[in-house]
C-alpha cells in the first residue's frame, strides 16, 4: 500500500510539473499587440521581435502568469528575470488575450514571482496604472 501511495504522489508531482512547463494553447503562436509589436510564443520561449527573448522557466496556468529569464543578449536587462501576467478577453475580437510585464528586471526567479501588480479586474489600468497589452493572432 505504501508503494502505491508513493507511486501516486510521484505521478501527481510529474503531472503538476508538466502542467507548469507547457504554455496554454491559446498563447502559442504568432501575435501582434496594440502597438504593432510582434511576438512568437511557445512552451519555452517568448520572443518580442525584433530582438528580445525570454526563456520560460515556469508557466502557472491557474494563476495566469509565467516566469522567464531574460536572454543575455536582450537590449536591456539581460540575464535578469521577468514575470508576465496574462488574461483572456471577452467581446474584444480580434484581441483574445492580453499581458502585463509585472516584473522585467528582477534579480532572481523568486523575486520576479513575488511581484503581484496585475489587476485583471481592471485590464485598462491593471498593469501598474497602464492597460494590459492586447494580443491578436497573426500569420507567420
Amino acid at each position: 500500500m505504501k508503494k502505491l501511495s508513493l507511486l501516486f504522489l510521484f505521478v501527481l508531482f510529474i503531472t503538476n510539473l508538466q502542467a507548469q512547463t507547457k504554455a496554454p494553447e491559446m498563447l502559442k503562436g504568432n501575435f501582434m499587440d496594440d502597438y504593432k509589436i510582434t511576438y512568437t510564443i511557445n512552451d519555452t520561449l517568448w520572443t518580442q521581435k525584433p530582438n528580445a527573448k525570454y526563456h520560460i522557466i515556469k508557466w502557472n496556468e491557474k494563476e495566469q502568469y509565467l516566469i522567464a529569464r531574460n536572454d543575455k543578449n536582450n537590449p536591456a536587462d539581460g540575464g535578469l528575470y521577468t514575470r508576465i501576467d496574462y488574461m483572456t478577453f471577452e467581446n474584444m475580437s480580434p484581441f483574445l488575450w492580453g499581458f502585463c510585464l509585472s516584473a522585467y528586471n528582477a534579480q532572481t526567479e523568486a523575486q520576479a514571482e513575488a511581484v503581484k501588480i496585475a489587476d485583471r479586474a481592471n485590464p485598462r489600468k491593471g498593469c501598474n496604472g497602464f492597460p494590459f497589452s492586447r494580443m491578436k493572432q497573426v500569420e507567420d
